[in-house]
C-alpha cells in the first residue's frame, strides 16, 4: 500500500478515487436536474464508456483506480459502518420515526453492492416493495424520491481532498451534495485501506452542522 500523501498538484499520480456515473445519472430528469445541480441530463451509457476510457488511461500510466461504489460497498459489509451509515442517510428528521425505521430494514436486507447502488444512486418511492403504517408513502408521488440521488458524486475531489499527510472532509455547501460525505466519513473510518492507518483528518470528521464552514476541492490548492 502505498503513503497516503498528496505533495502536489502537478507531481506523479500513484492513486484515484473515482466515480463511475450509473444509477444516479439514471434518475436524471428534466423536471429534476436543476435541483440536483446538473446542467443538463446525460447520455447514461455513453457517460460510462467515457469513464471507463478514462480510467483505462490512467491504469495503462501505473495509475492505482479505486472506484467509489466499490469502496463503499466493500465497506457496508462491517456491520459497524453499516448500521452507522444507514443512520445518517435514512434520517428520522426527513422521513419520521416509522418510514425511517421501514427504509432501514428493507435496505439493511440488501445485498451490500445493491445498497451501494441505492445510496449513490436513489431510491424512489415506486421502487420501494414494502408498504409502511406511515403516512409518508400516502403523501408523495411514485416517481418522488425516499433517498434523493447524487449525481454529483461524480467529482470526487469536492467531497474529499487529500492535503499532505491528511484529508478534508469536506462539508457542502448545498444541500443535495451534503450526503456525499457521509460515505467518505465512513470508507476512511472503516474500509481496509484506509482504517488504522496514520494520517490526519483537517476537517469533517464527525456528521454534524458546520455552519458557514464550507469547503469544496475547488476551493484547495496543494502548495508543491
Amino acid at each position: 500500500m502505498s503513503q497516503l500523501y498528496v505533495g502536489s498538484e502537478v507531481g506523479q499520480l500513484k492513486r484515484v478515487l473515482l466515480h463511475r456515473p450509473e444509477r444516479a445519472l439514471n434518475h436524471l430528469t428534466p423536471s429534476n436536474y436543476k435541483d440536483l445541480l446538473f446542467d443538463d441530463v446525460l447520455a447514461v451509457e455513453r457517460a460510462g464508456e467515457e469513464h471507463d476510457q478514462f480510467a483505462q488511461t490512467l491504469r495503462d500510466q501505473n495509475v492505482e483506480v479505486l472506484l467509489l461504489h466499490d469502496l463503499l460497498a466493500e465497506t457496508l459489509a462491517i456491520p459497524e459502518a453499516k448500521t452507522w451509515l444507514l443512520d445518517v442517510q435514512v434520517g428520522e428528521y426527513r422521513l419520521g420515526y416509522q418510514f425511517a425505521g421501514d427504509v432501514r430494514t428493507y435496505l439493511n436486507e440488501l445485498s451490500h453492492e445493491e445498497l451501494a447502488h441505492i445510496l449513490l444512486g436513489g431510491l424512489s418511492y415506486i421502487d420501494f416493495p414494502l408498504q409502511s403504517s406511515s403516512m409518508m408513502q400516502a403523501m408523495h408521488e411514485r416517481t418522488d424520491f425516499i433517498i434523493d440521488p447524487l449525481p454529483n458524486h461524480l467529482f470526487t475531489r469536492d467531497t474529499s481532498c487529500w492535503i499532505y499527510g491528511g484529508v478534508s472532509l469536506n462539508p457542502m455547501a448545498k444541500p443535495a451534495r451534503q450526503r456525499e460525505t457521509n460515505h467518505l466519513r465512513a470508507i476512511y473510518r472503516w474500509h481496509p485501506i484506509f482504517a488504522g492507518s496514520d494520517f490526519l483528518t483537517y476537517l469533517g470528521a464527525e456528521q454534524r452542522d458546520y455552519d458557514n464552514a464550507m469547503v469544496e476541492g475547488g476551493d484547495v490548492l496543494v502548495i508543491g
